[in-house]
């Protein structure tokens, strides 16, 4: 049972109230999941320790960004271009040179094509898809590194559960937390949504709402390009009633008790039981994470580059959170998955809706934040990913997925995509991996989205097959995949 302990007289009605061992046992043996203070210390401890420690890659990344591109971004129209194929595989766009000699990419990508030299291609990620060929039971795969049993012939799945496996940023700010007064995990500007599941795959979990990620989603259609001028973070500050003085009195109140807990107690003082109060009290009183919010303090010129849209200035507002210390930001593509116009899921339309909506901005999205990430040094210890769920079909107009295409439009294709991974180590201007002549298939070291998770893992010193407890007390690996090393300088 948890108590509010108080200093006797002081801040309980109760006066001859004081503080016990047995109280203070009461919340160090808090569960969380199932788990216990000290295990979470132990599981912390155990990362640290792993024997992948030293390898490449290990341990660089201090931040993440993840673009989600969320509806299936069609490879062979945007990173991955096939010649010599026939009419209804080749794209309807021009290839064109980049930075990284031998490497091209389409007429739709100018900007991106001008920064491949900061970043690297994974163009054999694959995946079997046994009830994954939609895009929730797809995403929720991405996002966690596993699959669910309650999968519905479309690939739909029931909306998030306390029972959910952890999206991975969760299980990073847990073993990894944050040791800035800022959100240690922030998703933005939209949940992730296929039809009416919304939300699926980008909780905690079983972890607890401690771990979920703050939620910033500005008011506004999915086509109001500028909804992130818009946005409102009232709940990041003091109500009036509450004033820093009275905050700062409830600190000192549990300073108290920590100078009331005997000797053999205070040896695990360096795991500082009041850290995450103090926190969430800092992060409050100093209003960094209102001024990170707060775009209208970078140059027009800044704006510009990243697009004035909404993908572009979440893009943007992912780089000001992670300078101003978030771990991990998941910008989710702001059009529900399965949706025309400005979504990548082209089942019709395809030549019109990549060329004049949806590839402009990734473009211009992608590209400004590796070049600002870069010119500020931030790149170094900031993984940025760019990937969906899975790509689309080699040959257009067929249906994979049940779904009507038109002769333009490609239907969902998880047997091969590309992804985009650049910073915190990651070689500059290389391609892991080769698709086949069409694109159907990986040609040589196909790559898992585990295996993808696994990489993200690793870039922050994590053993991806670290345990945790689920809702059951079952231990379960963080993910059961490990991470693609060639990746890593």
């Amino acid at each position: 049972m948890f108590r509010i302990l108080g200093q006797p007289g002081k801040d309980l009605c109760d006066s001859e109230l004081g503080v016990t061992r047995r109280d203070l046992l009461r919340i160090g043996g808090l569960g969380t999941a199932g788990l216990t203070l000290g295990s979470m210390f132990h599981l912390q401890a155990a990362a640290e320790k792993s024997e992948h420690a030293g390898s490449p890659g290990w341990g660089k990344a201090k931040s993440v960004i993840l673009l989600y591109l969320q509806g299936g971004p069609s490879h062979l129209d945007l990173w991955d271009p096939k010649e010599n194929v026939p009419d209804n595989v080749k794209s309807g766009f021009s290839s064109i040179a980049t930075r990284v000699d031998g490497v091209q990419f389409t007429e739709l990508l100018p900007k991106l094509a001008k920064v491949n030299d900061k970043m690297s291609l994974i163009r054999s990620m694959s995946y079997t898809p046994v009830g994954l060929f939609n895009h929730t039971a797809a995403i929720y795969q991405m996002m966690t590194g596993y699959t669910t049993d309650k999968v519905s012939p479309s690939g739909q799945l029931e909306p998030p559960s306390p029972k959910d496996y952890p999206n991975f940023g969760s299980n990073i700010i847990r073993l990894k937390p944050a040791t800035e007064p800022m959100l240690p995990f922030v998703m933005l500007p939209r949940p992730l949504q296929e039809s009416n599941v919304v939300g699926k795959a980008g909780t905690a979990g079983f972890l607890g709402k401690a771990y979920d990620p703050y939620t910033l989603f500005p008011p506004g259609d999915d086509m109001d390009m500028s909804k992130m001028d818009k946005i409102q973070i009232d709940d990041l500050k003091l109500r009036p009633e509450v004033f820093p003085l009275r905050l700062q009195r409830r600190a000192r109140m549990r300073d108290s008790i920590t100078k009331a807990i005997p000797d053999i107690e205070k040896a695990v003082a360096e795991y500082n039981l009041n850290e995450y109060y103090s926190r969430a009290l800092n992060l409050i009183i100093s209003g960094r994470a209102r001024d990170a919010f707060d775009l209208q303090q970078e140059s027009d010129e800044i704006r510009d580059l990243y697009g004035r849209n909404t993908f572009g200035q979440s893009c943007l507002l992912a780089r000001r959170l992670i300078e101003a210390g978030t771990k991990v930001v998941e910008v989710v593509w702001p059009k529900v998955a399965n949706s025309d116009n400005h979504s990548w899921d082209v089942h019709s339309g395809l030549p019109k809706r990549m060329k004049d909506q949806s590839a402009p901005m990734l473009d211009a999205g992608l590209s400004g934040l590796l070049a600002d990430l870069d010119q500020r040094g931030l790149l170094d210890e900031t993984l940025v990913i760019a990937v969906g769920e899975f790509g689309r079909s080699p040959q257009k107009g067929v249906s994979t997925s049940g779904n009507n295409n038109d002769a333009q439009g490609r239907d969902h294709w998880p047997y091969c995509y590309t992804a985009c991974l650049a910073g915190a180590g990651i070689k500059r201007g290389f391609v892991y991996g080769k698709s086949d002549e069409t694109g159907s298939g990986p040609l040589e070291n196909p790559v898992h989205p585990k295996e993808l998770l696994a990489t993200i893992y690793h870039s922050f010193g994590i053993d991806p097959e670290t345990l945790v407890y689920n809702h059951l007390n079952q231990p379960r690996e963080l993910v059961k995949g490990q991470a693609v090393s060639a990746m890593f300088s």
